[in-house]
């Protein structure tokens, strides 16, 4: 006969006296937010240090304030030392007026000094000139002269000219349309060769010494710089004048270099054209062999000016 297995009972606990206020009960247990609780954990862990956005702010806050500082000692400075650079910039303009005084000065001292100059050159040539103390004074371009003429008037071609060979075929010389030295020496030349009794170059007066040379582009008339277009003024006979040199060699050189690279020219007869004197002359003067000296080599100066 079977027998059953003896029942083992066990206690059951007795229920608290507060499990029905389980929520009152977890508030009282939990009293401290989790999130809380984490951020005080993170604040004791890092020393009590401050956060990193208030750390910012307070560096950028330093910053704005040092760089305020050296802004006002910067300004400060400045108000400073204002006075003393108004002083040496008062003393500077001070010594540029005195520079450019005395250099006016010795420009009036040297005008003065040229004109005189010039005028007892004149009169040297009129003492010693004989009856023909006009036409030296003409020749030499000591005094202005004004009478019938022509009007020459040459200028650099609008573009660059075309064609090879001609007069400028040479080595010195290339195929443009720019007015060279050598034009207008042989231009010069031509007129005095037509029977030109004085000649200017953009108010410049030439003489039997005057010089027509080149510094790289630039034309220079006794050392002198002009600029295109280059206006010659012939005084003379002016219908004569204008046929003989376009007849000539030379005017049909300049008549080439119309045709082959462009430059402009243009010849007119004036009834009156006005020349200034020669800046500055230098005067020569030539002694005459005596009659029994014979026939060699003869001991004279330059005679011509």
């Amino acid at each position: 006969m079977s027998q059953q297995p003896p029942v083992r009972s066990t206690p059951v606990p007795s229920p608290r006296p507060d499990a029905s206020m389980s929520l009152l009960t977890n508030v009282m247990d939990h009293s401290l937010d989790d999130g809380y609780a984490e951020a005080a954990a993170r604040r004791k862990a890092e020393g009590g240090k401050l956060p990193g956005t208030l750390r910012a702010r307070l560096g950028l806050a330093a910053g704005l304030v040092l760089a305020a500082l050296v802004v006002t000692l910067g300004a400060a400075q400045a108000r400073v030392t204002a006075p003393v650079v108004a002083k040496e910039r008062e003393e500077l303009i001070d010594r540029i007026e005195a520079e450019t005084a005395a250099a006016d000065r010795l420009e009036r001292n040297v005008d003065g000094l040229r004109s005189e100059v010039g005028e007892r050159q004149r009169k040297a040539l009129e003492k010693h000139g004989g009856d023909k103390a006009e036409l030296v004074a003409l020749l030499s371009g000591a005094t202005a002269v004004s009478g019938p003429g022509l009007q020459l008037v040459v200028d650099d071609a609008k573009g660059t000219g075309q064609g090879g060979g001609g007069p400028r075929e040479s080595s010195s010389f290339a195929d443009t349309g720019r007015v060279r030295d050598r034009d207008m020496q042989r231009i010069v030349n031509g007129l005095w060769e037509s029977g030109a009794d004085a000649i200017a170059i953009n108010g410049q007066r030439l003489t039997a010494l005057s010089a027509i040379r080149a510094a790289g582009d630039a034309i220079l008339v006794d050392n002198r710089p002009l600029v295109p277009p280059y206006t010659v003024l012939a005084v003379g006979d002016g219908k004569r004048l204008s046929a003989d040199f376009q007849d000539g060699a030379d005017g049909q050189y300049l008549h080439v270099l119309q045709e082959n690279y462009g430059v402009r020219a243009s010849i007119a007869v004036q009834r009156e054209v006005r020349l200034p004197a020669a800046p500055s002359l230098i005067v020569r003067t030539a002694q005459p062999k005596g009659a029994g000296a014979g026939t060699g080599a003869a001991d004279t100066g330059k005679g011509t000016l």
